[in-house]
């Protein structure tokens, strides 16, 4: 699974996001904590796929960084 942080001043979050078959997936919150889960479920696993590129792309231009092992490892 990717990982993405943004740190900022007093601001340190995370957001990682996944695709399991039909279903989006993003689990977030400040760094050092579980985090909330939020799933959100297309028609088809194409349609989750794009969520999930528009979303890392919207991600990367408000200023998160990937971080890891498995940087750049794409989706699921």
């Amino acid at each position: 699974m990717r990982r993405f942080e943004f740190v900022d001043g007093n601001s340190s979050k995370f957001w990682m996001p996944e695709v399991q078959g039909a279903t989006f997936i993003v689990t977030y919150g400040r760094i050092g904590t579980a985090g909330q889960r939020k799933e959100k479920v297309f028609p088809d696993e194409d349609a989750a796929l794009r969520e999930y590129n528009k979303k890392v792309a919207e991600k990367v231009r408000e200023g998160y960084a990937e971080v890891g092992a498995e940087a750049g490892s794409g989706a699921a």
